[in-house]
């Protein structure tokens, strides 16, 4: 099967070189039975990649069993694992098997195994080392016959480094890792991935698929994505039921994706960092223009505020109170401040719409008027 044919037999879409290195690797992999270990960011898709793997191996049709070690309690996990004997404890009333006792002679995906309390990762070096293990309350070993694949998104050599994961383990599973990078690092894959889910929703709405606004995109290109491709499917979802009129706007996206502050709150009040950008000048003007961010920072709805705020500040009623130069003034600063915030951030709208405490789409819209584009 071409390499593809596999991406999109398991959903893995992308056009990432690394990912495609990902998958040609992941698909080598599933020919032998070495334990693998999945490393990444919540919501990149590792269980994509064990899929593959378990799907392309000789045990496909064998079973494949998923485990999420960090969603189980610890007081129950070593008999979810390995199972128990009745009368083992207080509650077990009849004997039942564990999950390596049911994946026989399949695969078993172990998912967030950094949160494996030590206790129960030595049954499981146990497992992975002689294919053997212990019930709980029971006297005599199980053999058994399982491929290991896990997954986690801490780093678990620090993990090691604090005592809170074993050395031994940590070494047994690190021999073949595949590391997925998260979402950020492959935003080519945005667009596609936005078509795919738009695409699912549409036909399982029975519904035509809403086009998305070319300022929503780029603000969806620029977003850092800290839940990856989960975050992004859920985002599509709420998308879909709001859109209107069979389109996605700027103002539809920004409410549903919205990106904490760059900066403390607790410092809202003071300048954003960018505002030392020039440090050689230590004269009146350079003091002129901290005074003009600030304001800019306290602003809380939009930058034509600017004007609203001066009128208070001069117990002002209307805006013909101003003379032609003064406006004029006012929106020679308000195009400065954009400027200087756009070329702070590398152009990064999200961003600079955070700094400048205004809307994405206001932001766009000041952007086109002063002529402001990259």
């Amino acid at each position: 099967m071409l390499k593809n044919d596999i991406q999109k037999k398991y959903g893995i879409i992308s056009v990432s070189k690394e990912i495609k290195e990902l998958v040609d690797i992941a698909a080598q992999l599933a020919k032998s039975d070495v334990t693998v270990l999945l490393i990444g960011e919540s919501g990149v898709g590792k269980e994509l990649f064990a899929s593959l793997i378990h799907n392309e191996s000789k045990r496909k049709d064998k079973p494949f069993i998923r485990v999420n070690c960090g969603a189980i309690p610890e007081g129950i996990i070593e008999s979810e694992l390995f199972g128990h004997k009745k009368g083992a404890f207080t509650s077990a009333i009849e004997s039942r098997k564990g999950y390596f006792e049911l994946a026989d002679k399949g695969t078993i995906f172990l998912d967030e195994i950094g949160d494996l309390p030590l206790t129960t990762q030595v049954k499981l070096l146990r497992v992975l080392e002689n294919k053997e293990f212990m019930p709980v309350g029971a006297e005599t070993v199980v053999k058994v016959d399982v491929r290991v694949i896990a997954a986690t998104n801490k780093d678990l050599q620090k993990e090691v480094q604090n005592r809170r994961f074993r050395e031994d383990l940590f070494f047994r599973l690190k021999a073949v890792t595949l590391v997925i990078p998260p979402l950020r690092k492959r935003k080519a894959d945005i667009p596609l991935l936005i078509d795919h889910f738009l695409e699912m929703l549409s036909q399982k709405n029975k519904t035509e698929r809403p086009v998305i606004e070319s300022e929503a995109m780029d603000y969806l290109l620029e977003y850092e994505w800290p839940g990856n491709i989960r975050e992004l499917k859920n985002a599509m979802e709420s998308a879909f039921a709001l859109s209107k009129d069979g389109t996605i706007s700027l103002d539809i996206i920004s409410k549903i994706v919205q990106p904490t502050s760059i900066y403390d709150e607790k410092e809202s009040k003071n300048l954003p960092a960018l505002i030392n950008l020039h440090k050689e000048k230590e004269n009146g003007e350079n003091i002129d223009m901290r005074m003009i961010f600030k304001a800019l920072v306290d602003i809380k709805k939009n930058l034509m505020e600017l004007k609203e705020f001066a009128m208070m500040s001069q117990n002002l009623n209307n805006e013909q109170n101003f003379s032609s130069e003064q406006l004029a003034s006012m929106k020679t600063i308000e195009k400065e401040a954009i400027k200087r915030t756009l070329e702070a951030v590398k152009y990064n709208k999200r961003k600079a719409a955070a700094i400048l405490k205004i809307s994405p789409r206001t932001l766009y819209r000041k952007i086109k008027e002063y002529d402001l584009e990259e």
